[in-house]
């Protein structure tokens, strides 16, 4: 299973990633993706809201299950990866085959940086999920 040591986590499976210009890029882990199996569809409702920690922002669909995804820091959903989107790029398998690259769902504006020290490390997380 892969974990990258440079990613943030949380008990609901999100990866987040501090990028240089202070947004957060979020997307679902390895794990979360071995799980759910073949991705087919992902609904982002809340693009261009402000989303609470913990709030869902949006779903994935695979062949057998929805799940939902859990905003992990609070912030404004600035961008929906259009690769991912139906009425665009249509490759929700980008998330199975490259989840912590092409296949990020959301880049959010966080309004509490220091939230991100809420979250887990790679070990805590590897921990996590065994």
């Amino acid at each position: 299973m892969n974990i990258p040591d440079n990613l943030k986590y949380t008990k609901e499976h999100e990866w987040v990633r501090l990028e240089e210009d202070g947004t957060i890029t979020v997307g679902i882990t390895d794990f979360a993706q071995g799980e759910l199996g073949e991705l087919v569809y992902v609904e982002i409702d809340t693009l261009g809201e402000s989303v609470e920690k913990d709030e869902v922002f949006g779903t994935v669909e695979a062949v057998k299950t929805t799940s939902d995804l859990f905003m992990p820091i609070s912030g404004e959903v600035l961008e929906f990866n259009s690769e991912l989107d139906e009425n665009e790029g249509d490759n929700p398998g980008l998330i199975n085959s490259d989840p912590y690259g092409e296949g990020w769902i959301v880049k959010i504006n966080p309004s509490d940086q220091a939230q991100l020290d809420e979250l887990l490390d790679h070990k805590a997380y590897g921990e996590l999920v065994g």
